[in-house]
């Protein structure tokens, strides 16, 4: 009788001997990707649509965000399929890692040049094809080549640069000269560098064997069964709730900085950058605590309710009140609870992945619980702005974000396999 599982199917047919560097490469890799990404998405382009359309700015940044959001969510499935079979010479992973890189800074640099709102649209939808890609090869990495031992640890350091990335990005607006093509320029090249880099050094799987294509494939890339595989089912609405209850708020910071405090976008930068900075810290005490408890333990099921339920403690704060210091404590609240959440959410989906030895077409699907909120989240936003928004007061929003993150927190409790 055979004893090969698919786990050890893995082992034998994906998992490569990495050098030393590797690790640290691909860390500042993902880092440089989601600096590029995330600075634009949370900082520069609520920046840019505030200069090109200040009567409406709230209106095309939830349509700029609701469009970026579909065009990930049609590409990411069908490219972890293609590279999980994917017989380039190249490897399986290096050729969507160089040309996501490559499409990506092509987006931002159509972003740092649009006139138009058209053109910062046009330019967002692009930048997301492209770091899909690069998404779908940072997951599968994950899965692939690092140990089940340390990736709570590394799946931390994932969510700290997630973090930190909006930080940089208001950092950049705050010190580079004032001109979009400084914004959104210097972290393409960043990325441009960086994956660059991890491309060269991934000893990358390379198939030999031809795995049969087809457009039932590609469109099954795009599900997995929730009543055969209940856990996986379980962990992704909990990931699809928590993200949308933290894109809720993070999405209009800016906005939300400004008019609570009374403050031009310009100017709410600086006190955008300290406000994220504070979430930051918060986020990397509690990644870094809970990450190896995590992996110590082999829990991660008490860390992600309890997460929820910190973050839903920071989003009443923000309800409550409404000046600079309570803006401050409810973000190093809210920090708190996602850096807990962040550090288990990546590895504890891994665990529950059906199919091992596809994980970038699992991982695809996986990504798809952060991705669907970015369409949801702004058509959201529009729904409740119009039932209730007045001027600096986003109250609405908080209320939302705190049933959702309560509900993300009950999603997790039916799983079974995971402690």
């Amino acid at each position: 009788m055979s004893t090969e599982t698919p786990a050890t199917r893995l082992e034998a047919d994906v998992r490569v001997v990495q050098p030393r560097a590797f690790l640290p490469v691909f860390l500042l890799a993902y880092f440089a990707s989601a600096v590029a990404l995330l600075a634009a998405g949370a900082v520069s382009i609520p920046l840019r649509l505030a200069e090109l359309d200040p009567a409406h700015k709230t209106q095309v940044l939830s349509l700029t965000m609701a469009l970026g959001g579909i065009a990930i969510i049609v590409v990411t499935p069908p490219l972890g399929h293609l590279s999980d079979t994917s017989i380039s010479r190249f490897g399986i992973r290096r050729p969507f890692l160089v040309g996501g890189t490559l499409v990506g800074a092509v987006g931002l640099t159509t972003l740092a040049t649009a006139p138009t709102v058209g053109g910062v649209v046009a330019g967002w939808c692009i930048t997301q094809i492209g770091f899909a890609a690069t998404l779908v090869v940072f997951n599968a990495l994950l899965a692939d080549q690092i140990s089940v031992a340390i990736r709570a640890r590394v799946a931390a350091v994932f969510g700290i640069s997630t973090s930190l990335a909006p930080v940089v990005g208001s950092v950049f607006i705050n010190v580079l000269p004032n001109d979009p093509r400084w914004w959104f320029g210097l972290p393409a090249v960043l990325a441009l560098m960086f994956n660059g880099a991890a491309a060269l050094i991934l000893r990358d799987t390379v198939r030999t064997q031809r795995v049969p294509r087809s457009w039932q494939a590609i469109l099954a890339s795009y599900w997995i069964n929730p009543r055969k595989h209940q856990d996986f089912a379980w962990a992704w609405i909990c990931r699809l709730f928590v993200t949308m209850s933290v894109l809720l708020v993070t999405v209009y910071m800016l906005y939300i900085v400004a008019g609570t405090l009374g403050l031009s976008e310009h100017e709410a930068a600086a006190k955008y950058g300290i406000i994220i900075g504070a979430f930051l810290i918060t986020n990397t005490i509690t990644a870094a605590i809970s990450a190896w408890w995590s992996d110590r333990t082999g829990r991660r099921k008490g860390i992600v309710w309890t997460s929820c339920l910190i973050t839903a403690v920071g989003l009443v704060i923000l309800l409550l009140f409404k000046d600079f210091h309570s803006l401050l404590l409810g973000a190093a609240v809210i920090g708190a609870g996602q850096g807990a959440y962040a550090a288990v959410d990546l590895a504890l989906m891994t665990e529950v992945l059906p199919e091992t030895e596809s994980s970038g077409k699992d991982l695809g699907v996986v990504a798809m619980a952060y991705l669907l909120p970015q369409l949801l989240v702004p058509m959201l936003a529009t729904a409740l702005f119009g039932l209730h928004h007045t001027q600096g007061d986003f109250s609405i929003l908080y209320l939302a974000s705190m049933v959702l993150s309560v509900l993300g927190a009950l999603a997790v409790l039916p799983i079974k396999s995971v402690r």
